[in-house]
């Protein structure tokens, strides 16, 4: 096997409200062709489930995906549990998509980073462009 597969997963999700599938299967292939495995939970997936996941897989990286305009506030729930557990308050996560109702806020994406999150890709022309330089900088980074 190659260094890659045996590397950590990247855990994609979409948080509990969001049923959208089309952005994760996007996220999925767009990691894997960058070089990294990864384990798609799906759409919906409760925050305990994300949580638990991660504690199983110890992924390398969790990313979550928002469509439905409810990133914000789901993203802020989900990362106070992430960081509130002991085994994964080093974690990096990251979110990105359509994080609010009303389109893009940059408060959102200041309040994500100040809650925990690593990194904010909010929905914008050059969001995707931005994630690609973000997963690059994961094979820069030691494993443990």
């Amino acid at each position: 096997m190659s260094a890659a597969r045996d590397a950590p997963p990247v855990l994609i999700a979409a948080p509990a409200s969001d049923a959208h599938t089309w952005n994760l299967i996007y996220l999925q292939l767009l990691v894997e062709e960058l070089g990294h495995p990864t384990v798609n939970l799906g759409p919906c997936v409760p925050d305990e489930t994300i949580v638990d996941a991660c504690l199983l897989y110890r992924p390398r990286l969790l990313l979550l995906s928002s469509v439905n305009g409810h990133g914000h506030q789901d993203g802020m729930r989900l990362i106070t549990r992430i960081r509130a557990t002991a085994d994964l308050a080093a974690l990096p996560v990251v979110i990105g998509g359509k994080l609010g109702i009303s389109g893009a806020d940059p408060d959102h994406a200041d309040d994500l980073r100040d809650a925990g999150f690593d990194a904010v890709f909010p929905d914008r022309p050059h969001a995707v462009t931005d994630f690609c330089r973000f997963i690059a900088s994961l094979s820069e980074r030691v494993v443990s």
